[in-house]
């Protein structure tokens, strides 16, 4: 097969054309192997006869527009005879053989299978896409004029522009008119490493035989010299190159290889676009927090759509505040809560203002003039809104001279009507300048970044609510007793859950006593929080009444009951009340210092753990009784008699209970954190929770601590009376003769007249045993218990009544007075401060 390269690839004859040699009288003296492939005729068959024998049909060369008389080149089409009689139509082009006296001796037809070649050539040659084809058998590439004069890759303008194939791979296109061999180094001219990618797929298509598409990214022309470097230039020009096997039409053989490369930055671009928007869907707004969320958003756009990003927000959203609704006018304060930046090194030293700062937007600058109009605004360098924005901040020109920003794009953060803050996104040296379709695109995402952002200020206001109300419901100061020393903690859960309806109570009782409480509302919220509080509210009444525990929970759990029936009837009309059942749990426990004597009694609670003097932790084994609401069951009691400085441990689930572990192992890792030694019960609480407590708690948390106290036999004087009404009068003698050696002399006439009306009440209407005890302790008590169990109620007398004044008398005499049930009966109490000193 004959060739004809003129080393640049764009005119001659290629490796595929079939050459005869004819003489002037039209004998032919010459027949090339590419003439025997394209008309099956041996060179000995035909050299020698007449070229006329090989045309199909009647008449003669010249007939047949065959014209080879002077030194002139020819071009036509003839029908050609193939040796087994079919029509093979072929382009001829001839050209003479000059001798030294200029005059033709010989001529050279080129024959080309199909219609005129000419036209196929000139198609290639004149495309307006980059083309080029690889030779096989010699390793060569020709390309058209786009893919030499390199347009294509450099950006031309206008649609008919072919992919930019600029960086490592746009070499393999720019050196296609040269030899350029596929085994990278066997030629002086071949391509860079980076072009490996692409010769692959060529190779492939030669060995498969298959079409193929290789694309490909060319980054943007590189930075100006001096300029600051991104770190990861994402602006690019995108490009597709097909590519297909060349194949002989008389063999079939795979002879060379074609390409055609087409620009599809904008195809590119567009995909990009949506993949990004795509993504924003599940990157922004990830978490219920307004700065996270803002820096969701810079993470995004750096550097895929900017150079750099700043969000700002104003303070009332940061509070949780309703912002004023629609645009925001004049000239706009707002605050730093995130920023992003692609230049190279740590931190983002591009922001003119640090995190946390505050800035002033002026009327005319692009970021007020984008929160004024309610819509994005495209600026740049050629503004000169943007230039005096720039001239009137001293840090911030610094910047802009320093990093070169030359486009800006500011659009307001605007959801459900409400204006929230600004986005503005920026490019430096070395970057192309935004484009007005970019305007559509950061419109979009700061939409999404807004909701996510309202979404968390919502969720910031509720929650500030929420905590509020919760906090108003616990105690604020545990109430001071000499029973117990206590120390508690309360967490609410993180972000993720809200706050919840744990809570924890320390309430005196009569007696010196003490009634401990610590429960949780099932659920989190406003609705969990205000359960909470009707349930504290009501163990303290309860309480009150000197109720045993397990009674307590009994009329709790109808408590709880009652509530669960009113919320079945809310209407569906009423979104501010929630509905459903309450599901609650609660440990009732009441400690007494004179016995020493602690009973408790569970509704479906983290049973406690204690910690005895000699070192020894173990979790109490309680009875547990149901959750509150779910009614029908007993609940019992459970006594365990505690030396003098045992410690106790209440908590909720959150703190024990948790993915990692079930509710046994962090009761035990509890008993092995008491075990150790400690400084103080705030301590010992603070190391509870770092060891228990996961980093991000899905509960809320309440530890409740009490250290057991003991009133030694000094404190208390106890005395078993008959039931003999002379016997009030030594029961008085005997209550003098104690508080005198107690020093307590002034006391002694109020606490004669107590002693006096309790114990005759007790003779007179009670029943044996009679007992009389006197407490000392931070105030005096007066205790008389009898064993029966009706109750005396205080009421007024009538002017001519005889009797009916003595627990009147008792009642302003004293601080306060009551009556407790016990199973043998019950016990009348009257309370006095101190003497002074």
């Amino acid at each position: 097969m004959a060739t004809f390269d003129q080393g640049n690839g764009r005119s001659g004859w290629s490796s595929d054309v079939a050459t005869v040699t004819l003489s002037l009288d039209g004998v032919v003296t010459g027949w090339s192997e590419g003439a025997r492939r394209l008309l099956g005729h041996r060179a000995s068959e035909v050299v020698g006869r007449a070229a006329t024998d090989l045309l199909l049909g009647e008449g003669v060369p010249g007939a047949a527009g065959l014209s080879l008389t002077g030194s002139q080149e020819w071009r036509g089409t003839a029908a050609l005879r193939h040796r087994d009689g079919h029509r093979v139509e072929t382009a001829l082009h001839a050209q003479p053989s000059l001798g030294g006296d200029g005059t033709a001796h010989s001529y050279v037809v080129a024959l080309s299978p199909g219609p005129d070649r000419s036209m196929v050539e000139w198609a290639f040659d004149q495309a307006s896409i980059a083309l080029s084809t690889h030779s096989v058998p010699s390793g060569t590439w020709r390309r058209n004029a786009t893919a030499e004069s390199g347009e294509w890759g450099a950006g031309g303008e206008g649609g008919a522009r072919s992919a930019g194939v600029g960086g490592g791979d746009g070499q393999v296109m720019r050196q296609a008119g040269r030899r350029v061999a596929l085994d990278a180094g066997c030629e002086p001219h071949a391509p860079a490493p980076a072009d490996e990618g692409f010769l692959q797929c060529v190779r492939r298509v030669a060995e498969e035989r298959a079409p193929m598409r290789y694309e490909c990214l060319a980054p943007e022309p590189a930075c100006a010299p001096g300029a600051a470097v991104p770190r990861g230039s994402t602006h690019h020009r995108a490009w597709v190159i097909e590519l297909w096997p060349v194949r002989d039409p008389a063999t079939g053989e795979v002879v060379g290889v074609g390409t055609a490369a087409f620009d599809s930055s904008d195809q590119h671009a567009a995909r990009q676009r949506l993949a990004l928007l795509q993504e924003a869907g599940t990157s922004i707004g990830t978490t219920l927090n307004v700065t996270r969320t803002a820096q969701e958003l810079a993470d995004l756009a750096v550097p895929r759509l900017a150079d750099f990003v700043s969000v700002d927000l104003l303070d009332s959203v940061l509070r949780g505040d309703e912002p004023v609704p629609g645009p925001v006018d004049a000239a706009v304060v707002l605050r730093r809560v995130a920023h992003q930046s692609a230049t190279e090194g740590e931190g983002v030293p591009e922001a003119a203002i640090d995190l946390g700062g505050v800035d002033t937007y002026p009327p005319f600058s692009p970021p007020a003039r984008c929160l004024a109009d309610g819509k994005p605004v495209l600026s740049g360098a050629g503004d000169p809104d943007f230039a005096a924005w720039v001239a009137g901040h001293e840090t911030r020109t610094a910047r802009v001279a320093e990093y070169g920003f030359h486009s800006v794009m500011a659009t307001p953060l605007r959801a459900r009507g409400i204006t929230l803050g600004v986005a503005v996104f920026a490019r430096i040296s070395g970057s192309p300048p935004f484009e007005p379709d970019d305007l559509i695109l950061v419109e979009e995402l700061a939409g999404r970044a807004a909701v996510g952002v309202d979404n968390a200020r919502r969720y910031t206001r509720e929650r500030t609510n929420a905590l509020t109300l919760q906090r108003s419901l616990l105690p604020r100061d545990l109430p001071k007793q000499a029973a117990v020393e206590v120390a508690y903690r309360y967490l609410p859960a993180g972000t993720g859950a809200g706050v919840g309806g744990d809570w924890f109570d320390v309430v005196p009782l009569s007696g010196t006593r003490v009634a401990l409480v610590v429960g949780d509302v099932v659920g989190h919220g406003i609705h969990a929080s205000a359960t909470m509080g009707r349930l504290r509210t009501a163990v303290r009444t309860l309480a009150d009444v000197d109720l045993p525990p397990d009674e307590l929970l009994t009329h709790l759990d109808d408590l709880v009951t009652h509530l669960s029936t009113d919320e079945e009837d809310i209407a569906p009309d009423q979104p501010y009340l929630v509905s459903g059942e309450i599901g609650a749990t609660c440990l009732y426990a009441v400690y007494d210092p004179v016995s020493r004597v602690c009973t408790f009694a569970s509704a479906g609670h983290v049973p406690p753990v204690v910690l005895l003097p000699d070192g020894t932790a173990r979790v109490v084994e309680l009875t547990p009784g149901p959750l509150l609401g779910v009614g029908g069951l007993p609940f019992e009691c459970t006594e365990l008699e505690l030396p003098e400085g045992s410690l106790l441990a209440f908590c909720t689930d959150g703190l024990v209970e948790g993915r990692d572990r079930d509710v046994g192992l962090g009761l035990d890792r509890l008993c092995e954190c008491l075990a150790g030694p400690v400084a103080s019960l705030e301590t010992t609480c603070d190391t509870i929770l770092k060891a228990l407590l996961p980093k991000s708690p899905s509960d809320d948390v309440a530890l409740l601590l009490a250290r057991t106290r003991a009133l030694h036999a000094d404190q208390v004087a106890a005395w078993s009376l008959p039931s003999d009404p002379s016997i009030v009068a030594d029961a008085r003698a005997q209550t003098t003769r104690q508080l005198t050696a107690w020093g307590l002399e002034e006391a002694a006439f109020v606490t004669e007249l107590v002693v006096s009306e309790l114990v005759t009440n007790a003779i007179r209407y009670g029943a044996v045993p009679i007992g009389l005890r006197l407490i000392r302790d931070r105030t005096l008590i007066c205790e008389v218990s009898d064993a029966s169990n009706t109750a005396p109620h205080l009421r007024r007398a009538r002017t001519y009544d005889e009797g009916g004044r003595g627990l009147h008398m008792v009642a302003q005499l004293t601080q306060g007075w009551g009556t407790r049930q016990s199973p043998l009966g019950k016990t009348i109490w009257a309370e006095q401060s101190l003497p002074a000193g």
